[in-house]
């Protein structure tokens, strides 16, 4: 057995209550198998056995109360993973499914995510099972209020950065950086996604769609393809998905679905122009449901079916799949349908949307697959060009960081594409991504010595 296979053991074992860490560690560690030939330093100084355990993890409660005066009680967590090449970065995730596990698997793609970015970033994620859904806005400051009265003690500009994640917008981050700074009284850059107003980095809230999109384009082009024309299915209808679409949008592309916890719409004409700027409206003023959209325009509405679903039953044809809502949303059998589709590409802009059943589907059947880490890294590549901006004391134009957002995303994909290849598996950008990202990390926690 490779050292690789006993640390997956020992992970199994040792968190056998967190299946989704699990599933990022099993993905991530058998692609770098072929690392441990190249590299016997690594596995004399195990730094397999030490990437997968978190340097700090940090669980406190949040007491809040409504406003009919209820005091409720949630649990909030950060974990800080690895900060061998930076400041710990990675967001804060406010969703009821919440937990160490999932917490430790968000944290523990950010580490290999940062690193793809070329920026000096570490690896960590937090959040907490509180629901901002149904809440007042007075009711989610308090609740912000309280969350960060304990986290202000753990980050720092130059410790730990968090950023906004499912749940956590705009007006999340305002609340938080409002008490932190009233805690510490610095205006420093502890947190990014902020308004531009107090410091934040015009093209952020964008980032990861478009970036997710950029990325698609770089696979599409390495084919002789373009976006131009194509048939587009996105999942979610949160800021990655209406920021993908509109990308997608400007590049030529259709988009024909949305979806939300609810359920999917799907319009064949295009999710474009009023429509999207519908979109826009719903869920970031209203904080409606996407039914309401298929209302709104008369198109078929799917009550509690995902996207991937939708395309499975009905039988839709697609070229390009952008999942953007939770991990695990693609099965198998969705994975079987998009081939059936005549999908080309699947990018991700969720956190490991698909399960490693998916995956080999995609490898197997020649789909051009763009893996999270990777494809939906822009978010933190301009989460980390907001923290250059708050240390020089100086905002940047919109042209200037969509330029510096492309650039990025056109140097993770050539990393991906060359480290597959220098390992043995030639256009394997799972793969090649994992390698690329581990090995950063893995030469400066090599530099450190035994810590």
């Amino acid at each position: 057995m490779s050292m690789i296979d006993d640390v997956i053991a020992k992970v199994k074992e040792k968190d056998k209550d967190q299946p989704e860490f699990i599933q990022a560690v099993e993905e991530v560690l058998t692609t770098l198998k072929p690392t441990e030939e190249k590299h016997p330093e690594f596995v004399k100084a195990k730094i397999y056995e030490r990437i997968v355990e978190p340097e700090r993890v940090v669980m406190f409660k949040v007491v809040w109360e409504d406003d009919k005066g209820e005091i409720h009680v949630n649990r909030g967590y950060r974990v800080q993973f690895n900060g061998a090449i930076g400041p710990y970065k990675g967001g804060l995730r406010f969703h009821p499914t919440v937990n160490l596990g999932i917490i430790k698997f968000l944290g523990f793609e950010q580490i290999f995510k940062n690193a793809l970015t070329t920026l000096p970033m570490g690896g960590g994620k937090g959040g907490s099972d509180f629901n901002p859904k149904g809440k007042s806005d007075r009711e989610v400051m308090r609740f912000c209020y309280a969350f960060m009265q304990e986290l202000y003690r753990h980050i720092g500009p130059d410790t730990d950065v968090p950023a906004g994640d499912i749940g956590v917008g705009a007006r999340e981050i305002g609340f938080l950086y409002g008490m932190y700074k009233k805690i510490v009284n610095e205006h420093t850059g502890v947190l990014t996604g902020k308004a531009f107003e107090y410091g934040g980095s015009l093209i952020r809230p964008e980032a990861t769609g478009y970036g997710l999109v950029y990325f698609t384009s770089e696979m599409l082009a390495s084919e002789g393809m373009t976006l131009e024309g194509k048939t587009v299915a996105i999942s979610g209808a949160g800021n990655v998905a209406q920021h993908a679409a509109q990308k997608v949008n400007q590049l030529g592309g259709k988009v024909i679905t949305l979806s939300d916890s609810n359920g999917t719409v799907v319009d064949m004409d295009g999710i474009k122009g009023e429509k999207w700027d519908f979109v826009m409206e719903l869920k970031n003023v209203r904080r409606g449901r996407i039914r309401e959209y298929a209302e709104k325009y008369n198109v078929p509405y799917y009550e509690g079916k995902s996207v991937w679903d939708v395309i499975r039953d009905e039988g839709l044809k697609v070229d390009i799949a952008l999942p953007c809502a939770t991990q695990n949303e693609i099965h198998k059998d969705h994975a079987e349908a998009l081939v059936k589709a005549g999908v080309k590409a699947v990018a991700e802009g969720a956190n490991m949307p698909s399960t490693l059943e998916a995956i080999k589907v995609y490898q197997e059947n020649g789909i051009l697959y763009g893996p999270a880490k990777a494809a939906n890294a822009g978010g933190v590549a301009v989460s980390g060009l907001e923290m250059s901006q708050n240390s020089l004391r100086l905002q940047w134009t919109r042209e200037e960081v969509d330029n510096k957002l492309r650039e990025i995303m056109r140097k993770i994909y050539k990393q991906s594409v060359e480290a597959a290849e220098a390992y043995g598996k030639p256009g394997d950008l799972l793969t090649g991504a994992n390698i690329a990202g581990f090995l950063k990390v893995a030469k400066a926690m090599l530099a450190y010595g035994v810590m």
